[in-house]
Parts: structure tokens; sequence; C-alpha cells
């Protein structure tokens, strides 16, 4: 199965949370933040605006920071992934 998002909507794949800080603590699986940090899978074809089709600024591959509460959790298969808006996302990671 593969994810096809519609409009202006991103499919990313979340980064692996941190299993100790930076001092060397590990953390408990409860205590870990969610990342805001995510490879882009799939990228939908862009917002109609006035008739008009707005391209996509993000495209696959891009690593990107998006918004703390941001879209929806989907689970296929094993793997889990973020559907977002573009517009929730904050920035391109280069």
């Amino acid at each position: 199965m593969k994810l096809s998002p519609l409009g202006e909507r991103v499919v990313l794949k979340e980064a692996v949370a941190e299993e100790t800080t930076k001092s060397g603590i590990i953390l408990a699986g409860q205590a870990k933040e969610k990342p805001q940090y995510a490879e882009v899978i799939e990228v939908g074809p862009g917002a109609m605006v006035d008739g008009k089709l707005v391209p996509m600024e993000v495209k696959v591959g891009d690593k990107v920071i998006y918004s703390k509460y941001a879209g929806m959790e989907v689970k296929l298969g094993d793997d889990e992934y973020i559907i977002v808006k573009q517009s929730d996302i904050l920035a391109i990671v280069e």
C-alpha cells in the first residue's frame, strides 16, 4: 500500500526519538518528547487558489521541522506516518 496525499498535504516519516540526553541520562518511554523533525515521504499536487494550482515548496526526501501538534498520525503496515498540511511545515533542514 502507498499513501498519496491530496491537495497541499504532505506525508512525513518521523525521526526516531532520542534514547539519551546530551549529558547521558537514559530516558524512559514516556519521558521522550515527540520529535518535530521528519523526512518527506510523499507530497500532494498542491493547493488550488483562485482556480490556479499553487505548487508545493517541499519535495520527497526533504528533512523538515513541523508544528508540534500538527497533523494526523497514520499506521500503515509496520510503519507509522504523519500527514500534515504544507502550512504546518516550519522549515526545511539543509
